[in-house]
C-alpha cells in the first residue's frame, strides 16, 4: 500500500497567542508569576514531593473557601467537571433536587439533575435578580421529600449574587442537603463554607484566581462523604467518583488518574498569592475596582443590569446603549485595543455586554484602559460621549474609596 501523505497544506509554525487584556467573565489575565511556576520542571504525580505540595494545595484552598472540610481539593477539569462531580455523586435515581434558576448556570443544574436520574424542581427568577428566599422557601414546604437544594451564588451570566447564608439556612430547616456554585465568586466575593453551612460547592481556576482554565476547586462536608459512602447505588461516572479520589487525595495516594501536574502547581501558586495578598483585601480590590469602573461607565450613559445591593463586583453586566451594534463594538476593542469583554448570553445575547474584573485582571490600570477604549470606540462610531470623563470620574471614585482593610 502506498503511504499517504497526511502532511499539512500550509507551513505550520510556533504559536504566539498575541497579548490581550481579558477583561469578559473569563478566563482572566494569568499573573507572570503563575505562568513561571507552571513552567517548572514536569514531576510525576505520584512523586513525594509533588504529593508534599498537593497537601500545601489543599490547606489553601480551605483558606479560600474558608472551610476545615477534609475533602477539599481539586478536580482536573473545568468549573463544568466541578458541578458535575457534586451531581453525579450525591444524586441516585428519584431524588428530588429543587434549584433555583435566575440565569444561565442554574439551568445547567437542572441539565445535571436530570441526567442523573433525579426529579427537578425548579424555583425561577429574573434574570437580573438574586434567587427570592421566599420562592425557595414556598417550594420546600411543598416539597417535604427534597434531598437537595442547588444554588448558583454569582450567576456568571448576569452580574448578580444571591444570599448564601439564608438559602443554607432554609435548606438546614428542612433537612436538604446544599449544592452552591462559587465559579466565579470565589477569590473575588466573601464566601463563608463552614459559616454558612454549605454541604457541596465548586469553582473554576480561571476567573477571580487568574489561573488558565482546567481546574475546578471542590470542597464536600463530612454528611456529603457519609451518603456516598453509603450509596444504593453506584455513582455513574467512574471519574468523578469521590469514594475512588479519595484514596488519591486523600492519605494513601492511591493512582487514581494522571493528575495535570503542571497546571496543578500553578493553582498552587495562584491560591498562595491569595493566601498572601488576604481574602479581605482581595475582596476589597474587587469592590474599589468595580465602584471605579461604574462610575466611568455611567458617564457614557451605561446603566447596570442589576440593583445595587446585588451586584457582584467582578462581572459588571451592563445594557447595551441604544442603537449600538453589540458585536461591532467588541470587534473594535479587540481588533484595535486588544481587549476582550464578554458578550451577552442566553436571554441576555445582544443586549447587555459583561465586563470582568477578575483576580489579576482586577487592577487599576485595566479600568482606565478599558474605559478610555471605550470611550474612543463609541466615540468613533457616532455615539455622543464627553471624551476623557470617564477616566476623571474613575479617578474620583478612587480617591474617595481608598482601600483601608
Amino acid at each position: 500500500m502506498a503511504t499517504q501523505d497526511f502532511r499539512p497544506e500550509k507551513k505550520i509554525s510556533i504559536f504566539y497567542p498575541p497579548q490581550r487584556v481579558l477583561m469578559g467573565p473569563g478566563p482572566s489575565d494569568t499573573h507572570s508569576r503563575i505562568l513561571s511556576a507552571m513552567a517548572r520542571p514536569t514531576l510525576g504525580h505520584l512523586d513525594p514531593v509533588f504529593v508534599d505540595m498537593m497537601e500545601e494545595l489543599k490547606s489553601l484552598m480551605r483558606y479560600a473557601f474558608q472551610t476545615n472540610n477534609l475533602l477539599t481539593f481539586p478536580v482536573s477539569g473545568p468549573g463544568s467537571v466541578g458541578m458535575e462531580m457534586c451531581f453525579v455523586n450525591m444524586i441516585e435515581p428519584g431524588d428530588k433536587v429543587i434549584v433555583c434558576r435566575n440565569g444561565v448556570f442554574g439551568g445547567r443544574m437542572i441539565e445535571n439533575v436530570e441526567r442523573h436520574g433525579g426529579v427537578a424542581v425548579v424555583v425561577d427568577d429574573k434574570w437580573g435578580e438574586p434567587v427570592d428566599p421566599q420562592k425557595v422557601e414556598d417550594t420546600l414546604k411543598n416539597n417535604p421529600d427534597t434531598k437537595i437544594l442547588a444554588f448558583v451564588h454569582a450567576e456568571t451570566s448576569t452580574g448578580v449574587q444571591s444570599d448564601a447564608k439564608t438559602l443554607s439556612d432554609l435548606a438546614k430547616r428542612y433537612n436538604c442537603l446544599t449544592i452552591m456554585d462559587t465559579v466565579t465568586s470565589l477569590g473575588g466575593t466573601p464566601i463563608y463554607i463552614d459559616g454558612w453551612g454549605i454541604d457541596a460547592v465548586y469553582s473554576g481556576s480561571q476567573k477571580c484566581l487568574s489561573c488558565p482554565p482546567g481546574l475546578s476547586p471542590v470542597s464536600f462536608s463530612e454528611r456529603v462523604v457519609n451518603l456516598v459512602k453509603n450509596r444504593k447505588h453506584k455513582v455513574q461516572s467512574w471519574f468523578m467518583d469521590i469514594n475512588l479520589l479519595l484514596g488519591y487525595w486523600g492519605s494513601s495516594r492511591t493512582y487514581h488518574h494522571t493528575a495535570p501536574t503542571n497546571s496543578l502547581v500553578g493553582l498552587h501558586e495562584a491560591l498562595l498569592m491569595l493566601y498572601e495578598e488576604g481574602l479581605e483585601h482581595s475582596w476589597a480590590r474587587h469592590q474599589r475596582n468595580h465602584k471605579a469602573l461604574k462610575a466611568g461607565l455611567q458617564t457614557m450613559g451605561i446603566e447596570y443590569v442589576v440593583a445595587e445591593p446585588y451586584r457582584l463586583p467582578q462581572l459588571n453586566a451592563v445594557h447595551i446603549p441604544v442603537g449600538v451594534d453589540d458585536k461591532e463594538v467588541r470587534r473594535r476593542l479587540l481588533a484595535d485595543f486588544n481587549l476582550e469583554i464578554g458578550a451577552g448570553l442566553g436571554d441576555f445575547a445582544g443586549k447587555v455586554w459583561r465586563f470582568g474584573l477578575m483576580g489579576n485582571s482586577s487592577r487599576v490600570e485595566n479600568v482606565i484602559f478599558c474605559l478610555n477604549a471605550l470611550e474612543t470606540v463609541l466615540s468613533n462610531m457616532g455615539m455622543k460621549v464627553e471624551r476623557g470623563a470617564a477616566e476623571v470620574a474613575a479617578y474620583q471614585t478612587y480617591a474617595a474609596n481608598t482601600m483601608t482593610v
